[in-house]
C-alpha cells in the first residue's frame, strides 16, 4: 500500500512557509506525512532560512503582527513579508496596525470573558 500524499501548497501550510518562496523542487513534488515529519523534525537549510528571515505566508504575517488575517487586508496587506518588513511595522506602527492591535485585544478579551461566563454556567 503506498502512502497518502500532500500537494506541496498543503505541506508549505503545515511547515509554515510561503510556497512561492520555497525550492522549485519542493514546489513540485507531492509529499508524503512520513516526508513532512522528517522536514519538522530536521529542517532543511532552506526551511530553516525561510521560517527565520520570510518571506513569510499572510498567516504568520498576521501572529506576528499580533492580528487577524482579515486586519492585515484592511491594512492593505496582500503580499508576504520578510522579517525584517515586520519588524519595521513593529517599530514604527502605522495608524491602521495600532487599530488592529486593539480589535485583536478586544476579541481575545472578550473570548476569554465568555469562556468563564460558561465555565460559570457549568459550576
Amino acid at each position: 500500500m503506498t502512502e497518502q500524499t500532500m500537494k506541496p501548497a498543503t505541506a508549505a501550510q503545515k511547515l509554515g512557509v510561503y510556497l512561492p518562496a520555497t525550492p522549485a523542487e519542493f514546489q513540485e513534488t507531492p509529499l508524503t506525512r512520513t516526508q513532512l515529519n522528517e522536514m519538522l523534525e530536521t529542517p532543511p537549510e532552506w526551511l530553516v532560512e525561510l521560517r527565520k528571515n520570510g518571506p513569510h505566508p499572510r498567516s504568520v504575517v498576521a501572529g506576528k503582527l499580533g492580528i487577524s488575517n482579515a486586519g492585515l487586508a484592511r491594512g492593505g496587506i496582500t503580499e508576504a513579508l520578510t522579517t525584517e518588513e515586520i519588524t519595521a511595522l513593529l517599530q514604527s506602527p502605522p495608524e491602521w496596525l495600532v487599530e488592529e492591535r486593539a480589535t485583536q485585544a478586544q476579541v481575545r478579551d472578550e473570548k476569554i470573558r465568555l469562556r468563564e461566563k460558561a465555565a460559570q454556567k457549568r459550576k
